[in-house]
């Protein structure tokens, strides 16, 4: 098992989903010890600070690579495996902002009333008791709550030569925010360049389904991925796949658009693995389907679709690829 670090030093962070430079290169089978920061690049460190008066709007939401990947071409899949997403700091921190979340005027969505104040919140992390504390701002009121490491920000170049900032979610993954993007899950993405170009970032200690406010526990991260590569297998929109779901993505507006995205790709991997035909997978999603949001604040809305693998009758998805690079990672895990 070959194990490589990628620790990002200050000016060495992306912005973007392509244009940039590979700062590691890696085989498929390896795993990447990879340290990320958060969505304010550390800036913010008191409740007292505003995102907006120490973080230029450009340098938002820092993603750790890219990371190449050797052998990886147009049309391959990359899975990614998460075994472990650990936060790195006591501290996450959550906020809203003036033109920003679900529940605001914004600049797309016109309304006559003011915008939100902008305010911050300090969670404590313990990671001993596995907990995050939020604390009201305008009253006494505290709750513990558990921990639930995510990555909001996780994707590959795009096709064509196109370079994306990381705040916008689509086909190549990116901003996606979706809290199914955990330890023990699995990543499929299609590649779309040579190398792959994979790109990690915008920690979350948790965040609630939607990211309504526009921010989860921002956090920096210290993370370990394994990949590999399934040549030939690229889907056409992210999909994931943990123990126990097949899930599948869509992130465009309007929302409704992203739902339907990843409900027919889920409709179109069930027949894929079971060999039914499209209205046959079609009843079977529509009955023991699920439908979480991950963001409905993005430039583009994300929808995830998940089916239990108990309806599938045992199908593997990909080779079985998500078991063994489980195995890898629990070997991994065993060996620290």
């Amino acid at each position: 098992m070959t194990v490589h670090r990628l620790d990002p030093g200050p000016g060495e962070y992306s912005y973007t989903f392509g244009g940039a430079e590979p700062r590691l290169a890696v085989r498929p089978g390896d795993l990447v010890e990879v340290s990320t920061e958060d969505c304010f690049g550390g800036r913010v460190t008191s409740p007292d600070q505003l995102p907006s008066d120490v973080v230029p709007f450009t340098e938002l939401n820092p993603v750790s690579g890219p990371i190449e990947v050797a052998g990886a071409e147009p049309g391959d899949l990359l899975a990614v495996h998460f075994v472990s997403i650990v936060p790195a700091r006591p501290y996450a921190i959550s906020s809203t902002f003036p033109h920003f979340g679900a529940l605001t005027t914004t600049h797309e969505t016109a309304m006559l009333h003011a915008p939100l104040e902008e305010r911050v919140w300090f969670y404590d992390i313990d990671l001993e008791s596995w907990t995050a504390t939020f604390r009201a701002r305008t009253s006494d009121y505290e709750v513990r709550l558990p921990l639930d490491p995510m990555h909001g920000t996780v994707g590959v170049a795009p096709a064509g030569g196109e370079v994306r900032l990381v705040s916008t979610p689509s086909t190549h993954g990116g901003n996606m925010d979706t809290p199914e993007v955990r330890a023990g899950v699995t990543l499929y993405l299609p590649v779309n360049v040579p190398g792959a170009m994979l790109s990690i970032g915008d920690g979350h200690a948790r965040q609630g389904e939607g990211e309504v406010c526009g921010t989860g526990l921002e956090s920096a991260m210290h993370t370990v991925v394994a990949v590999d590569l399934v040549k030939g297998a690229a889907p056409a929109w992210p999909r994931l796949e943990s123990d126990d779901f097949l899930m599948t993505t869509g992130s465009v507006r309007p929302l409704e658009d992203a739902f339907r995205i990843s409900q027919k790709e889920l409709v179109d991997w069930t027949g894929e693995l079971t060999g039914m035909d499209v209205l046959d997978s079609y009843q079977l999603v529509s009955q023991a389907g699920l439908a979480p949001a991950a963001n409905v604040c993005d430039p583009n809305y994300t929808m995830v679709a998940k089916l239990p693998k108990t309806v599938l009758g045992g199908a593997g998805a990909y080779g079985d690829v998500h078991a063994r690079l489980r195995a890898a990672g629990a070997e991994y895990l065993a060996s620290r």
